[in-house]
Order: C-alpha cells, then structure tokens, then sequence
C-alpha cells in the first residue's frame, strides 16, 4: 500500500555519506520535529535523475528553504557509495542529504518501490517529491512515468510551499 498524506513515515535506517565516510540515518533523525521535502528517483547517475529531477532541486534550494524547510533530501535504491559519487560529482554534497537505500527498505514501507528487472535495475523507486512536518506526509507527488519530473520536481515543491 503506497503512502498516503496524512501518514507517518515508517522507522527505517538508511545510509549518507559523509566527510568521515558513510553513516547510518533513521527517519526519525532526517523527520521528527522538522519540515522536509524528499524527493526519490529510480537512480543516481541515470539521465532524467541527474539531468533534471535533482538539478531542479539545487537550482531552487535557497527557494525551498526560504518556505520554512529545514532540509532537502534525496532517496534512491543505491549503495552509499555510489550516492557519495553522486552528490560530489552533482554539486550537491553538502547543500542536500543523499539517502541510500540500498535493499530498498524504506522505499518498500513507503509502497513506492516498483520492478524495473525488465531494464536490468531490478528494485527501484517510483519517482516522487514529498513534504513532511514531522514525521507526517503533507504533500505527496508521484509521477506516473519514471522518465518524467514534471509533478514531483522542485516546481511543484515550491507550488505546494507556497512560492
């Protein structure tokens, strides 16, 4: 059953990496008690992910926090390390938290995993951009097609903030 606004996000431990290397993050560090907008893509490096879903969210970062957002997330069902690669070679280290979910735990209690063994990716994330106030689910994007960031990229986000 795929989340729902008004739901909580489920207790889940995740990795980011970071300056000492990778760490383990729970949700109830990344959400209790702060406003986040996460955003999931199918994968890190892959084009629609990298060409537009997250550079939409560096380009408008300053924007997104200005609303009252403590912190800019991004989930995808990678390794640490590839996440790590990602963020450096992005821009992003350090301006927005890179989650992996690498067995796709989190994805998976969300309800926003999808099969893509067909294209040789095998468990992925449906792509998606959410706003969450502690804990509980605001607003939940999800788009129907994962070569698209149309309702989940940042300008919606900040539609939905209120821009």
């Amino acid at each position: 059953m795929t989340i729902a606004i008004g739901d909580t996000i489920p207790n889940a431990t995740l990795k980011t990496p970071g300056p000492d290397g990778p760490r383990n993050i729970s949700t109830g560090e990344v959400f209790t008690g702060r406003k986040v907008v996460m955003f999931g893509v199918p994968g890190a490096f892959t084009g629609t992910c990298s060409n537009v879903h997250l550079p939409g969210f560096l380009d408008n970062e300053e924007a997104i926090r200005a609303k009252g957002v403590d912190e800019i997330a991004v989930l995808a069902v990678n390794d640490h390390h590839v996440m790590a690669a990602w963020a450096k070679a992005t821009g992003g280290e350090g301006r927005i938290l890179f989650l992996a979910d690498g067995n796709a735990e989190l994805t998976k209690a969300l309800g926003l995993d999808v099969d893509l063994a067909v294209a040789g990716l095998g468990t992925r994330s449906r792509r998606f951009s959410m706003i969450v106030e502690d804990g509980v689910v605001k607003v939940l994007n999800i788009e129907e097609s994962p070569g698209t960031a149309e309702k989940s990229g940042a300008a919606g986000v900040l539609d939905a903030l209120g821009a």
